[in-house]
């Protein structure tokens, strides 16, 4: 998120035109033509650098204008700062014919690092990318000219290697391991000296003292990123950049060591030995350039883990050891992959460092590169990791759910991990109401994140729990704002309250004893089994903050993991959890969180997965008669869960049959008949008047075709049906409802009566074509997606109807 003025800054230059842009740069090019490079000139730099890099619309440069730019890129004409200000305009501006830069002519090295990003914005070929890479191969191996610097150098080593791993030969990688080694290991401990500005000879000029730690005492190993001084040398500005390049350098160049196939069992046989010979400063000489890095590595990781110990003098000192620490313990992993005898000798300090940054918060970030290198490694030690893993995933979220980055990286971890955590998976269900907490506050950032997590988080014992979840989503994300603004508190304000007095306010009820159960239980850290019925009153409580821009994401989110939460389950669910999904599902159909259009979301996506779930296991229908009976038999929910009582009424009208469950009786058939004919009599037969709902066309024809689904099972229901059928003209073309449908909902329900009117009138041939049987189902050539009724219906309608319609006027 951007302040307000950077907010203000932003608008201003996307609504630059282009006329206004063309009299700007003009104003810049007579700066240039005046080698004026001073205070002015800087200044409109950087507002032409605002510009064009504010919009994701490409700007357009005049070319003459972009041919001073590239001029002012070569040292002499100009200062450091306008150089690295023309450089990023460049790159906004690319790809962009009028640019002839060379790169292979540029001597500088710092210029060099200028140029090389320009020429990769402009999209250059491999081909170039891999010369690019020769060129620095060559000007690393020997020694530079006065006054140039291999630092500028090695950024752009690291993006060739990115780009073309495979643009360095052997030897070329085994000559820059060793160099590697060097700048790692054997970088000067003495401070560099500042630029002199009083000519030859300085007499006050002090002797470079001591590098430091962070700490403020003075450095007694060797110098690493995380040494201190006021001025740093040459080869120190190496070690830095070594490091920041040293994990992709492994990855792409560090496996190809003489570590044979053997080395897994070496260290198991006796690791303390293979670490006692592998640090041996002898044998680390004669060791092949690769397996030496990978030494020196280790050494320099196992250093910073010790500076990390120290208590830092400067904040930004204890930030750059949280980060040193990420990265050491990532590359230790690394080392570790590719030989296992480094793999002894790291989990005796990794654990050590658990159990000391375990209890601070500030090291959460730390603690996923840990628990990866415990994941990857813990079986080749016969190490039990499982209490990594418990505090990682109970802790973490639970207390920093809050912070996007941290909540990317550990979605991040878990996807990578996916397939381990789907195998064992007992830590990592358990932690799902915490997982979900990332989820709820970081919506829908997450979800197409979670989609992955989903089938491993998924299993029978979890599935209702799950769906529960879900569906209070956005009141969790209102219980977690709750609980952060009750943590921002002051403790003065953090006072008893009464248990008799109702609480006016949500922080007031989050301390309330009364209500503090119900947040416990919301906020849990572990699956727990609960009613989640009894959250009713929180669910109320929360209601004024639907309001609030982070529950409305939420809840925008959950009808996406919903259906993505159905797709899953279906792979699994038995009629035992079917069953309770189902019942689940009519229950919560009432006890959603109290945002109109979300209701209104969830009642569709709810609806839609009813027939999914009976088409799998039919017997359902039966099963479930009673719940299934109070749901369509209540006027209300035609008009408030419409999404869902229409394909419950599909629902009994398609498996209520004793073709698929012997269990269906007349008497059952003659139950659903009853309760959906009292909702058809409620809809078209009261008198119509201003006050009375409009119910919608899908609604009244759903309802007349599942009766008569149900007639055609048990005969003596017919006559009824008919009679009903033939009321329908009468109510659709008396004035109050003509006035509240089209023509063509009118033109379609009367169509619906008259059809099933047909059908009817020859039960044999209804029976056939409303519940065929399996032979005659099964291989259903026929699909029309805009219907629910088969080919033959409409068929065998128009050989009876012979002219004009069949419905009594």
């Amino acid at each position: 998120m951007y302040t307000a003025g950077t907010e203000s800054f932003l608008r201003q230059a996307r609504k630059i035109q282009d006329e206004e842009l063309k009299k700007f740069t003009s104003r810049i090019a007579g700066l240039f033509h005046n080698q004026d490079f001073g205070t002015e000139t800087i200044d409109c730099l950087q507002r032409l650098f605002l510009i064009v890099s504010a919009t994701k619309y490409g700007r357009r440069l005049d070319g003459k204008f972009v041919e001073l730019l590239q001029t002012a890129l070569q040292p002499p004409k100009s200062s450091k700062q306008v150089q690295v200000l023309c450089a990023a305009i460049l790159r906004e501006m690319l790809p962009c014919n009028d640019l002839s830069l060379s790169w292979d002519k540029i001597q500088d090295t710092e210029l060099l690092s200028l140029t090389f990003p320009i020429l990769l914005a402009q999209g250059n070929a491999k081909a170039e990318v891999e010369a690019v890479g020769q060129r620095l191969v060559r000007t690393l191996e020997g020694r530079l000219p006065e006054g140039q610097s291999a630092r500028h150098l090695l950024p752009l080593l690291s993006k060739v290697i990115s780009l073309v791993p495979t643009s360095l030969s052997e030897d070329q990688v085994n000559l820059l391991s060793k160099r590697m080694v060097d700048w790692l290991r054997y970088a000067s401990v003495q401070q560099g000296t500042p630029q002199s500005s009083g000519g030859f000879f300085n007499p006050r000029a002090r002797q470079p003292g001591p590098i430091t730690e962070v700490d403020g005492t003075v450095a007694t190993d060797f110098f690493t990123v995380l040494s201190v001084g006021q001025h740093y040398t040459e080869d120190q500005w190496l070690n830095m950049q070594a490091f920041s390049m040293l994990r992709k350098w492994l990855l792409c160049y560090g496996s190809g060591g003489t570590s044979g196939p053997n080395s897994d069992d070496k260290s198991e046989v006796d690791g303390s030995v293979m670490s006692m010979v592998s640090v041996t400063s002898s044998s680390s000489r004669l060791l092949p350039p690769k397996e030496r890095l990978r030494e020196k590595a280790f050494e320099y990781c196992q250093r910073l883990l010790e500076q990390s110990n120290r208590r830092a003098l400067k904040k930004a000192d204890g930030e750059l050891q949280k980060a040193c620490l990420i990265e050491a313990v990532t590359i230790m992993d690394i080392i570790c992959k590719q030989d296992s005898s480094y793999v002894y000798r790291s989990l005796s300090c990794l654990k050590i460092l658990h159990g000391r940054i375990s209890g601070d918060l500030s090291y959460a970030r730390v603690l996923l590169p840990i628990a990866q290198f415990f994941l990857n490694h813990s079986e080749t030690a016969a190490v039990d990791s499982e209490a990594v893993y418990k505090h990682l995933f109970s802790k973490v979220p639970a207390q920093l759910f809050h912070s996007p980055a941290l909540a990317y990286e550990f979605v991040q971890f878990c996807r990578h991990n996916v397939s381990f955590f789907a195998e064992n998976r007992c830590v990592f269900r358990q932690s799902t109401p915490n997982l979900f907490k990332f989820l709820a506050w970081n919506s829908p950032a997450l979800v197409a994140d979670f989609t992955d997590l989903f089938p491993a988080l998924l299993g029978a014992d979890n599935a209702l729990e799950i769906f529960h979840l879900l569906l209070d989503l956005p009141c969790l994300t209102a219980a977690l704002d709750v609980q952060l603004r009750c943590a921002q508190m002051p403790m003065s304000e953090r006072t008893a309250l009464d248990p008799g007095l109702k609480p006016s306010t949500c922080l007031e009820a989050f301390r309330h004893p009364q209500y503090r159960g119900l947040f416990q239980y919301l906020l849990r850290v572990e699956s727990a089994p609960g009613d989640a019925g009894r959250l009713s009153p929180l669910r109320q409580l929360l209601g004024p903050m639907a309001g609030s821009p982070r529950v409305a994401l939420c809840a925008e989110s959950v009808p996406v993991l919903l259906r993505l939460f159905f797709g899953v389950v279906a792979e699994f669910a038995d009629g035992v959890l079917a069953s309770k999904l189902v019942l689940a599902l009519l229950e919560r159909s009432s006890q959603l969180y109290e945002i109109p259009v979300f209701q209104a979301e969830m009642h569709q996506v709810m609806g839609a997965q009813l027939p999914i779930l009976c088409k799998q296991h039919p017997s359902l229908v039966v099963e479930l008669a009673k719940p299934l009976l109070e749901f369509s038999g209540t006027v209300t929910n035609i008009q408030s869960k419409e999404g869902i009582f229409t394909h419950v009424v599909w629902a009994i009208g398609e498996y209520a049959s004793v073709q698929h469950d012997r269990r269906c009786t007349a008497e059952q058939i003659n139950k659903f008949f009853e309760a959906l004919e009292a909702m058809l009599f409620e809809i078209t037969q009261l008198r119509p008047s201003a006050s009375l709902p409009r119910h919608a066309p899908r609604v009244i024809t759903v309802l007349m075709t599942a009766l008569t689904k149900l007639a055609s099972r048990s005969q003596d229901l017919i006559p009824r049906v008919s009679l009903f059928l033939s009321k329908m003209r009468l109510f659709i073309q008396s004035p109050a409802v003509s006035a509240g449908y089209s023509a063509e909902d009118a033109e379609a329900i009367l169509t619906r009566a008259t059809e099933l009117t047909n059908l009817l009138k020859m039960p044999s041939v209804a029976q056939f074509v409303l519940t065929p049987s399996n032979e005659v189902s099964s291989p259903r050539f026929h699909r029309d997606a805009h219907v629910s009724l088969p080919l033959a219906m409409k068929t065998t309608s128009r050989l009876l109807e012979g002219g004009t319609g069949s419905v009594p006027a």
